[in-house]
């Protein structure tokens, strides 16, 4: 087991090292003069050749790749991200500030997929093929084909435009978070509600489970003890999954909803060319994908413990 985990951290670490430097890449040779950019974003009018020099000597634009590669990361290894190339302010705290607003919201969308997909992928499970079966799958293909920033725009209609029940924009209120929530928690119901049906019916198709019925063994244990576990593995992958997603969608619904968060800051340091402030979200996302990952392999080899020997 400890060989298993020292092999998935080096694999991580060498994920988020791909990741780092395949940012810090794209954005070197993006094109357009970032310090023009930098300088128009700090400044708010024309700036003279100078400023643009200065600038771009402060960011450290006019050295070597691998020297501002070097200059960045190393930071970066001791929790330093540096400072905004607009504002001049740490980016650390900017980014914990747009945190704080983008988790809650991923968690809230993420107990309304779960609170919507398994009692609704249990039920339709039960019966394979009836109308609750086949609308539960409709449903599901439903929601999974519609794409977030429409479904948000659809409920701003109905929601606040319409019915007015509920506010549409801004973030000052719980009731703020209601829309957006729901438009990750549809998509996340749609994808899980699939999966799971499928987890249940392939489990319940074992070949073993008819022997143990023979036995005695009462369905309620055959279920907790046969069925949920071979049903699980898919189901945590696509969780996992999800769980990372959930970061993504969050940023675009954050726009959609003039929310505060890792959308906005994640846009407006696109729109400034604030490479700090970009590769920061950059780099966490990549981080939280490694982190869920790992945690993905390692209740693989709970559930299952052949995966880790197969590994070994």
């Amino acid at each position: 087991m400890t060989q298993a985990l020292f092999g998935l951290l080096l694999r991580a670490a060498v994920v988020l090292a791909g990741t780092a430097l395949a940012t810090f890449a794209l954005l070197w040779n993006a094109p357009g003069d970032p310090a023009l950019a930098i300088a128009i974003a700090r400044y708010h009018s024309v700036v003279s050749p100078e400023i643009i020099d200065k600038i771009r000597v402060e960011a450290g634009l006019n050295a070597g790749f691998w020297t501002a590669f070097q200059s960045w990361i190393g930071p970066i290894l001791q929790g330093d991200f540096g400072n905004s190339s607009v504002s001049g302010r740490p980016v650390l705290p900017e980014l914990a500030a747009a945190t704080f607003y983008t988790v809650p919201l991923a968690l809230a969308g993420l107990a309304i997929g779960l609170a919507l997909s398994i009692p609704l992928a249990i039920f339709a499970a039960k019966r394979p093929g009836s109308w609750i079966d086949r609308g539960a799958v409709a449903i599901a293909s439903l929601g999974a084909a519609i794409p977030a920033y429409w479904l948000g725009l659809l409920l701003i209609l109905l929601f606040a435009v319409n019915l007015a029940w509920l506010p549409a924009m801004g973030a000052r209120t719980p009731a703020h978070a209601i829309l957006p929530a729901m438009t990750l928690g549809l998509g996340v119901a749609a994808s899980l509600t699939r999966i799971i049906r499928s987890g249940i019916l392939e489990a319940r198709g074992q070949p073993f489970l008819p022997a143990f019925r023979r036995r005695g063994i009462p369905d309620k244990a055959i279920g907790r003890d046969h069925i949920a576990p071979h049903a699980a593995i898919p189901v945590v992958t696509v969780f996992g999954l999800e769980l990372a997603f959930l970061l993504e969608g969050a940023v675009m619904v954050e726009v959609i909803f003039a929310r505060p968060g890792l959308g906005s800051f994640l846009v407006s340091a696109i729109e400034a060319r604030d490479f700090p402030k970009v590769q920061a979200v950059v780099l966490l996302a990549a981080l939280l994908f490694v982190i869920v990952n790992l945690l993905i392999d390692l209740f693989y080899r709970v559930i299952d413990p052949r995966i880790g020997e197969r590994d070994a």
